[in-house]
Parts: structure tokens; C-alpha cells; sequence
């Protein structure tokens, strides 16, 4: 298999602030660095983001429209965040769960005191036909690298 057609996409950013709080922004401030162009909804307010297993992740536009796109598998903060993606090739909710990929996040202290944040999106086969694209989509420069970028902005200045 060429890199081109894995059915995952590995990305990674070191973030200048420590683990428990690069953990919190991603998990409790996903609003504030998520890219506005990658909501399902228009005109995205919020994420609500249920932080344990068996919660979801949800976008609220500013009319209150709600649009849940991922269930929580796991949570072990501040170390591991694993959620669905559930979202098809065409880019609405996919609601058979075996037609789901995975998103993992690692967040690992560095001896510098910043942290590195590795998101790893798996298995993006079971989505089935068209899932090529969508692993285009999202491993592309225009996927998960602009997010872990946003997030290394919003989460490395520590309130």
C-alpha cells in the first residue's frame, strides 16, 4: 500500500504550553481552533463536546441548529481523546457506526514544557466507497494540518 492509499492519516504539532492544558483547549475549546470550513453546519457558534465515553461532539450554528458528527469512545486526560467520525464521502452524518473511522489524539509532555499532539484518523476504509477522497480531505494541507496549527496557536498562550 503507497501512502496515498492507507486508510490512515497521521498528523503532529508540538504545542508551547503544557499537557493539561493543550488537552482541556482541544477537548473543552474546540470552537475557538477548529477551521470554520470544516463544520457540517453553516455559521458554527460552538462545539458542545461531552467529555466521556459514550458522549458526542456536537456543532451549534447561531440559530441553534444542532449537528452531532462524532461519538466518544475513550478519554484519559490529559494523555488520550478517541472519537468517531461520523461522517460519510459526501460529507453528511453517517449514522451506521460501522461505516465510521476513528479519530485518535495523543498528548505527550515534552522536556521543553510544550507538548506534542499527535492526531491519528483511522481506518477511513470502512467508509467505503469514496473514501479515497475523504482521506484526501482530511490528511491534505487543508485538513487536519490547518487544524493542529490552529490549535497550537489558540492552546500555546496559557491563561
Amino acid at each position: 500500500m503507497t501512502a496515498q492509499t492507507r486508510p490512515d492519516v497521521s498528523v503532529a504539532v508540538d504545542v508551547a504550553a503544557p499537557v493539561e492544558h493543550v488537552f482541556d483547549v482541544f477537548t473543552r475549546q474546540m470552537s475557538r481552533w477548529w477551521d470554520p470550513s470544516h463544520h457540517l453546519l453553516d455559521d458554527v457558534v460552538d462545539m458542545d463536546v461531552e467529555l466521556r465515553p459514550g458522549g458526542t461532539i456536537t456543532e451549534v450554528d447561531a440559530a441553534g441548529n444542532r449537528c452531532t458528527f462524532a461519538r466518544v469512545l475513550f478519554v484519559d486526560r490529559p494523555a488520550r481523546f478517541v472519537f468517531t467520525w461520523d461522517v460519510s464521502p459526501r460529507w453528511e452524518v453517517e449514522n451506521d457506526p460501522a461505516r465510521c473511522s476513528e479519530v485518535h489524539v495523543s498528548f505527550a509532555p515534552v522536556d521543553d514544557g510544550t507538548t506534542r499532539v499527535t492526531v491519528e484518523h483511522r481506518h477511513l476504509d470502512r467508509h467505503g466507497e469514496g473514501w479515497e477522497g475523504m482521506r484526501a480531505a482530511v490528511g491534505g494541507a487543508d485538513g487536519w494540518a490547518v487544524d493542529v496549527r490552529r490549535l497550537a496557536e489558540v492552546a500555546g498562550a496559557p491563561a
